[in-house]
Formats: C-alpha cells, structure tokens, sequence
C-alpha cells in the first residue's frame, strides 16, 4: 500500500484519525511548553512598574465589570500606523499585574494603554457621562450613574489579598492601609505620604468633581489615569527598534 493508500485509511477510520492528531496536537504543545519550565521568568523587568493602588485596581473591576474591555484593547501594536496614534508600543511587563489582562483583539474603540494623562479628569468625567457630548459619532453607552454610585470599599483589602494569591506582590502594609490608601488618593486625606511611600507616581485628588464623596467615577477615572504612565520612555527607547 502506497503512501497515499494509507492516508485514506486513516481518513476513514475516525477514531484513528482523532488519535493520530491528539498526538500531533499533544507533540507541538509540548514543544512549545516545556522550554518555558526552563526560563525563571518570561516577561522583561522593566523599571518603574508597581502593582495598582487600591483605588485604581476598584476603578480597574469597573471597567471590566462595564465591558469597558469589548470595545477598547491595551495593546498598541508594534506598528508604525499604531504608534504614531497611540504612542510607544506595549510591554508585556505593563500587564505584569493584571489579572486578567486587557490585551483585546478587536477594537471599537480606540487603544487605551497610553491614555493617561492626555486628557483631564473633567474631560474623562464628561466623557464617560455623555459620550457624545465630546465625541459626536460615538457609539458608546453612558456611564453618568458611575458618579452618583458610591464606591463600595469595605473590602478593598481582601481584594489586595486575592492578588496576592495569584503573584501580585502587595506587602502586609499595603493590605493594611488598603481603605486610608482610597480616601487619601480620592483626596479625602490631606496626608498622602503613606500612599506615596506604598506607590510611586501616584495620582491623588477629586477625580468626580465630587469632593463630597467618593464614588465609582472616582475610581474608574484614577485607573485610567495611570494607564501607560508608570514606564518613562523617555529613557527607554522603544520606537528605536522598529523604525
């Protein structure tokens, strides 16, 4: 029986079939894994990365919780079209500390990995409120009930304690001080020096335009406000390797 005799035979037999590729398929998975098993650690340290401050990781299970991530990505692309709109491409050391990530795959929306900073939290404020009251031909939904919803952080340290669990490194005085680290950074705290000692390049004040409360606009705008800004690429020359 030739070659292609025997092919046949195997393409009529489905459960041979089926065996023979769970073997392919278990050859190249492991071809693939188990060089990993090897490397203490996959993703590149790069300075100036930290976990999230308390108030920012609440803002962060907003925005998933709001399906913020089906519309916009935080990947930009190493591509000159993606970073000449969106900035220096992403770092897998940038999402160290997500879990999950927001990588994404499909955007609506544009990319959110640099856009903190670049607009104010006025800006973020009325945006997220009444999309297009800025953006005119916006499809996205109002989100003006995140600044009338106080945010709910009564168990914000068990929150820092879950990411502890999966590798995230908050130390016993970051889960301690896990509520005065939200008041004080939402600006209801005159005394930030804890939280700036905890967390560098940190963000503090009245993010709603609310000072009388906290809410979840607070946090959700706190979040957004430090994506992309801990890596100073100032320094880093990242555009220089594909250019």
């Amino acid at each position: 029986m030739d070659i292609l005799g025997k092919h046949g035979v195997i393409e009529r037999n489905a459960t041979l079939l089926l065996s023979l590729s769970l073997v392919v398929v278990s050859i190249g998975g492991i071809v693939e894994v188990a060089p990993l098993f090897y490397f203490q650690n996959t993703i590149e340290k790069v300075e100036g990365m930290r976990p999230y401050t308390p108030l920012e990781l609440a803002g962060r299970d907003i925005y998933i919780r709001e399906g913020c991530y089906v519309c916009h990505s935080q990947m930009i692309r190493p591509f000159r079209d993606e970073t000449e709109r969106y900035g220096n491409y992403s770092l897998a050391a940038e999402s160290m500390y997500d879990h999950p990530f927001q990588w994404g795959s499909k955007r609506t929306g544009p990319d959110l990995a640099r856009v903190g900073g670049r607009y104010s939290n006025e800006w973020h404020v009325q945006h997220l409120s009444d999309p297009r009251a800025l953006v005119p031909e916006s499809i996205m939904p109002k989100y003006a009930f995140l600044a009338s919803t106080e945010l709910d952080y009564g168990n914000i340290a068990a929150n820092l304690q879950a990411n502890v669990a999966v590798g995230v490194p908050y130390t016993e005085a970051d889960i301690a001080n896990a509520r005065s680290d939200v008041i004080a950074q939402a600006g209801f705290e005159a005394n930030t020096s804890g939280l700036l000692e905890r967390y560098a390049k940190v963000t503090t004040g009245d993010f709603d335009g609310d000072p009388m409360k906290i809410t979840e606009m607070d946090a959700l705008v706190a979040y957004l406000q430090m994506l992309g800004t801990l890596v100073d690429f100032t320094t880093y020359d990242a555009q220089a390797n594909y250019r």
